[in-house]
């Protein structure tokens, strides 16, 4: 699998903890940035990771900010995204499971690096359960067209 992860400056720290945790996994993954503490927009950043998902390039993206908020509102702008904010283990689970969820979006204000940790961990292991499941993926994709 490979992963596309990027943050804003109330991120960073975060986003760094997650790639140690990418490469503990031995998952691929490429930085989109930020690489600093200096502020940046986090559209930018957004855009970037969520059109390298939306083109196929990265199977999955993580997106980190000071809430999730923000990155997640820009990531699902661009078509093909389904950028789910989870800050607990279960929406984590469910995202994947029942919404086939192709980016996680957290907030390092919201939750500490442990908790982060197994957000992931449990994010990347779980596969999409399809089934009932699949047909309202289908028609929230649907949203986009006819929006």
């Amino acid at each position: 699998m490979k992963v596309a992860i990027g943050s804003d400056h109330g991120g960073f720290r975060l986003k760094e903890e997650i790639k140690t945790l990418l490469t503990e996994l031995k998952v691929d993954n490429h930085d989109f940035g930020t690489y600093t503490l200096s502020s940046v927009d986090y559209p930018d950043i957004s855009r970037q990771v969520a059109e390298a998902v939306a083109k196929g390039e990265y199977e999955r993206g993580i997106i980190v900010c000071g809430t999730g908020i923000g990155v997640s509102m820009a990531a699902n702008k661009i078509k093909g995204i389904r950028a789910a904010l989870c800050n607990d283990v279960f929406s984590a689970q469910m995202s994947r499971e029942h919404n086939d969820a192709n980016i996680l979006t957290m907030g390092e204000r919201v939750i500490g690096s442990g908790l982060a940790r197994m957000i992931v961990e449990v994010w990347l292991k779980t596969e999409f359960a399809g089934g009932r499941h699949a047909c309202r993926v289908t028609k929230l994709m649907e949203l986009e067209k006819d929006c």
